[in-house]
């Protein structure tokens, strides 16, 4: 039995451009299936899809077609069931402003008719640096601060399904590397993870199979070593100053002075670094790696670029 399972699933929505009455798919007949105890990785840029996938599965959107279960339970006909087995930390600082954390931890362990847990709120506490701010007010927390408390509140019932929604986006790398070795923890333990994210070195780290959805349809699904392994070439990576001539920056990855190029030998290396020259501008500190996942996802995407969301025609079937 997969802990979570998409089958054929679709959602439609008013499109605020076209024509009245018209709609677009924001996801576009997916099925996935992740199993039970995977770490999983879905993947793409915003407005791919992500959310809404997120969304269908947590019970808070219901799909144009098709169905979406964790653990068996379908998410519509047995939301009740559904819902305590999955655990959900969202993209948004949504809180309680007037309890403080253990109290806010108490009332969200209720919901799941959860009691006598004070001994896992304490170790939930501890593991994501809380615990001296037991006491405080919402109100009173940084958004980091916030940021663990939605990942403490969505683990206070123990779920076995773990879905984390961008959930280090924005925070400092103390709380990525406290959050990453407890969900990793958890994962050892069984918990099936599943994690979005724009922090692709994260996904290349953690998770053993990725899903890459694209304008809302998979367009790559692979477990993350195989994928990288498909990767075309190496990368030529080098820091210069000034600006490249336009046929080279159509061709290169550009972040501030460092120059990224896709590089599949020793000569087309050369190439690249002759043609900087003869635009009269130098390359320190160059490298050749190996593709990371970062180039996979890019290369992936361009392969794909021209695929748009598909208008749907407005029928009563299909759930605005």
């Amino acid at each position: 039995m997969p802990a979570i399972s998409f089958q054929s699933i679709s959602k439609a929505y008013a499109s605020p451009k076209g024509p009245p009455g018209s709609k677009f798919l924001a996801v576009d007949q997916v099925s996935l299936d992740i199993e039970q105890g995977e770490f999983f990785g879905l993947l793409g840029p915003n407005g791919a899809g992500k959310t809404t996938m997120i969304s269908m599965l947590a019970g808070l959107t219901r799909p144009s077609t098709g169905s979406v279960s964790v653990l068996g339970s379908d998410v519509q006909r047995d939301y009740a069931q559904a819902r305590r087995k999955l655990g959900v930390v969202p993209q948004e600082l949504v809180f309680d402003p007037f309890f403080n954390i253990r109290e806010a931890l108490r009332i969200q362990s209720g919901y799941f008719g959860v009691r006598n847990n004070e001994a896992w709120i304490d170790e939930l506490l501890e593991s994501l640096g809380l615990a001296d701010k037991a006491q405080a007010n919402m109100r009173q927390l940084s958004g980091g601060m916030k940021r663990r408390f939605l990942v403490a509140q969505a683990l206070v019932h123990k779920p076995p399904v773990i879905v984390l929604d961008e959930p280090t986006a924005g925070v400092d790398v103390e709380l990525r590397q406290t959050l990453w070795q407890f969900i990793a923890k958890l994962n050892k333990q069984g918990h099936t993870v599943l994690l979005t994210t724009h922090y692709l070195e994260e996904a290349e780290a953690l998770c053993g199979r990725i899903a890459m959805l694209k304008s809302g349809s998979i367009v790559a699904l692979d477990h993350t070593s195989e994928l990288l392994k498909a990767a075309s070439s190496n990368v030529l990576r080098f820091k210069v100053e000034g600006t490249l001539p336009e046929a080279l920056r159509t061709q290169a990855r550009i972040t501030g002075r460092i120059v990224q190029f896709p590089a599949h030998d020793a000569l087309e290396i050369e190439r690249y670094l002759a043609a900087v020259r003869e635009a009269g501008l130098h390359a320190e500190d160059v490298e050749i790696r190996k593709a990371d996942l970062e180039d996979v996802f890019l290369d992936v995407m361009q392969k794909h670029s021209g695929k748009a969301a598909p208008p749907v025609a407005d029928t009563a079937g299909a759930a605005a």
